[in-house]
């Protein structure tokens, strides 16, 4: 009933998680395009930056930026905040359901230090707030009065985040969390940079002071920033579902230029925004996708058999029996544990993904995914029940020779 209540619990969370991303993401995106938009008023005297018309609904919708504070304070002004905090909390409850509760399955890497779920928890949450201050310590500096070098230098500790991650974690929690570590800077620069800069500019408005211009261009380039993060993040949201890129041994360089190509992909759409048109950068991005396909497509697997079957039926029947009896012992050791139809793997109340290996039917019924799994390593989660690269071979020799089988 404890794996039950869990997976539901994760169920709502990775729901509000969805939700509270596409509303922060999609305001962050709606904002940019209006920001960068904006046609500048016919006179310098017009207290208006600009003005950005757009359809949508039925209606026509003008939305206008002023240099400063309007000439007449709106009786309600609507803050963008909350969608960040909400995504950024309801991510932090996922990493605590998936990957704190159930840290042997999941979080655990190679690195033996770590393979305690006290170690591994809080090496999790020193990677994501040493991060977070790395950042805040950059944004803070004289770096981004040069946007170039800044962005040159984000890039290098991205790559490091990626390698680093994959180093302390197993793969797939090593991609959430370099979407974690990007998630929480992007929220950083709400809670950090934005929120206080809007507070002190209303505050300074109300009290008839002129509002502090550099703290507000700040704010905006920390929003900017954000822009460039949000297809990486959402890459590594959702990069669970492709263990061909996580369980790669390239796992670090492809997630590095796939979330390159994302940010490629939103700078073309940023210059877009103000008339430029330089489909190169889509054309970039494109081209860093299909490499990293080709860096790391599968190879081919090489069957061979392990004995020469016998001329005799009935040798050659006990020898298959024999070799069924010994693979469904593998099975039995490494697999049924959690893919069953009730569990006895903590944490699980039903089979992951809906495949249960409880026969050997139900084996070859799904040896596809299972060989994809089993020979990336993947399976079983973290190796935790050490199958050796004898027994792995085996399992996958056996999948891909019986796999159609009826």
């Amino acid at each position: 009933m404890e794996g039950y209540g869990l997976e539901w619990l994760e169920l709502v969370g990775r729901w509000l998680h969805l939700l509270f991303g596409i509303a922060w993401i999609g305001a962050s995106l709606h904002f940019v395009r209006v920001d960068r938009g904006l046609v500048a008023p016919s006179s310098e005297s017009d207290e208006r930056q600009g003005t950005f018309w757009a359809i949508h609904g039925g209606g026509i919708y003008e939305f206008t930026k002023y240099k400063g504070a309007p000439a007449v304070w709106p009786s309600e002004l609507h803050w963008s905040k909350w969608e960040a905090y909400s995504t950024w909390l309801s991510g932090v409850l996922l990493l605590f359901l998936v990957y704190y509760v159930k840290a042997e399955a999941y979080l655990y890497g190679e690195l033996e230090l770590l393979h305690t779920p006290v170690r591994a928890v809080m090496a999790s949450m020193a990677l994501i707030a040493g991060s977070v201050l790395v950042y805040e310590g950059l944004i803070r500096s004289a770096l981004p009065a040069r946007p170039a070098v800044l962005a040159w230098v984000m890039g290098g500790l991205v790559l490091g985040l990626s390698f680093l991650s994959l180093t302390l974690f197993a793969p797939r929690a090593a991609f959430i969390h370099v979407g974690a570590v990007l998630g929480s800077i992007m929220v950083g620069n709400v809670f950090f940079g934005i929120i206080p800069a809007q507070k002190a500019f209303v505050a300074a408005v109300q009290q008839g002071r002129a509002p502090d211009q550099s703290r507000a261009d700040k704010a905006k380039q920390r929003s900017f920033f954000n822009n460039y993060f949000t297809l990486p993040v959402l890459f590594c949201m959702v990069s669970l579902h492709f263990p061909m890129v996580y369980q790669h041994e390239l796992a670090g360089v492809s997630l590095f230029l796939i979330m390159l190509a994302g940010a490629l992909g939103r700078h073309f759409f940023n210059l877009r925004h103000v008339g430029l048109h330089q489909p190169i950068y889509l054309a970039a991005a494109a081209l860093i996708l299909m490499g990293v396909a080709w860096l790391i497509q599968p190879r081919s697997i090489e069957v061979e058999a392990d004995t020469q079957l016998s001329a005799d039926p009935v040798e050659a029947r006990q020898a298959k029996a024999e070799l069924e009896a010994e693979v469904m012992a593998l099975v039995n050791l490494h697999c049924v544990n959690c893919h069953a139809d009730q569990p006895t793997y903590p944490g699980f109340s039903s089979a992951p993904a809906g495949l249960s290996y409880e026969s050997l039917a139900m084996l070859r019924a799904q040896s596809a995914r299972a060989m994809t799994a089993i020979q990336s390593g993947y399976m079983p989660l973290g190796n935790l029940t050490q199958l050796s690269k004898d027994d792995r071979a085996k399992l996958v020799r056996y999948l891909a020779t019986e796999g159609s089988a009826p």
